[in-house]
């Protein structure tokens, strides 16, 4: 049941990052690229019309973490407390930038809830990736110093960052040089995402301006993640062992590189929905190899006193699991179905659909 639960919350997860991960994407271009007001107008669009069914895939990954692996619930949530805090708030900036935007029809007003949308959109897509970096990283279980516990092995508390700034220190913040770099790579490919989600919904004029920043982008992703898997082998030398013991494994990565390799021909693309695939399937393969490279891990420990937080020793007992299968099954089924039946009542390209006003 373990395992099972740790599936269904992983492509929960996924489904998230895929879904909302276009709405932050979009963001990101509404920042930076964005300039005549036709297309900032569009490019809200193309968020607010899916934002609010696409984050209840978050809302259903928390209860299913809460209800199958209390223990790691309650570790990172009081671990991560600031850093989810600030998350919550970007999460409600957001929202409201892109359903406030439209209220009035005064430019100042529009700017403002421009760079809400736009900024929030940015960090969000920084600190999940900032958040991936941490549990690849490992952390201080139990709050080691100078080799003895602090508190309980399966708790832990991180600040923002630390003077040293490192990855290596033995109580390292959430945010250090290696965190920054997954940071950076989760900006990047929800950025080629959300574009790819511009392309697929919209008449915007920067498309085909879109087309050659995907290529450009998908450069730097190649570039950043051969990075990342180096020093990610310094700051865990154990970090890809997981690959060799089960080979099968290696079909994640493959995804994640063949998603990059298709991004390349972006431009030659018949079909608008094939590059958005590529993104989706890089989007896939980048956190199911993460996953897999921990397994059966999911917080890793920094230290050799407190043993890493595992679906095993984290999990709620078989009579709440096999419980929560019914209740837990009822309720995916559910939002599949909400998520099928919004797509489907917003369909094609969505211009000329009324939102925000």
């Amino acid at each position: 049941m373990e395992i099972f639960w740790y599936i269904i919350i992983a492509v929960v997860l996924i489904a998230f990052f895929i879904l909302d991960g276009y709405d932050f994407g979009a963001g990101i271009i509404h920042l930076f690229f964005a300039k005549k007001e036709e297309d900032k107008e569009v490019i809200t669009k193309s968020a607010g019309l899916f934002w609010d069914s696409n984050e209840v895939w978050l809302v259903a990954a928390g209860g299913m973490l809460f209800m199958a692996f209390p223990t790691f619930y309650a570790s990172v949530f009081s671990g991560f407390y600031l850093p989810l805090i600030i998350v919550l708030w970007l999460i409600v900036f957001r929202a409201i930038g892109l359903e406030f935007r439209g209220q009035f029809n005064y430019q100042m007003w529009k700017d403002i809830w421009d760079k809400s949308f736009g900024i929030s959109s940015l960090l969000l897509a920084l600190f999940f990736g900032i958040a991936l970096g941490n549990i690849a990283r490992g952390v201080n279980l139990g709050g080691v110093e100078n080799g003895t516990s602090t508190y309980e092995a399966h708790f832990f508390f991180l600040p923002l960052w630390n003077s040293s700034f490192s990855p290596l220190a033995e109580n390292p913040g959430v945010i250090d040089w290696f965190t920054i770099i997954i940071g950076l790579i989760a900006v990047i490919t929800l950025a080629i995402h959300g574009a790819n989600w511009i392309i697929l919904k919209t008449n915007a004029s920067i498309i085909e301006q879109l087309k050659s920043i995907i290529f450009k982008l998908n450069t730097t992703l190649l570039i950043l993640t051969i990075f990342s898997l180096i020093v990610w082998e310094i700051v865990n030398p154990n970090a890809l062992d997981n690959f060799v013991k089960k080979p099968y494994l290696i079909v994640f990565p493959i995804l994640y590189l063949t998603g990059i390799t298709g991004l390349f021909f972006v431009k030659k693309f018949k079909k608008e929905t094939t590059s958005f695939l590529f993104s989706s399937l890089v989007i896939f393969g980048g956190i199911s190899s993460s996953l897999a490279s921990m397994f059966p891990a999911i917080l890793p420990s920094s230290n050799n006193i407190n043993p890493s937080l595992t679906i095993y020793n984290t999990t709620t007992n078989a009579y709440g699991l096999s419980v929560a299968s019914y209740w837990g099954i009822v309720g995916l089924i559910l939002i599949v179905f909400y998520g099928i039946i919004q797509k489907r009542l917003r369909k094609g390209k969505i211009d000329q659909m009324d939102y925000g006003h």
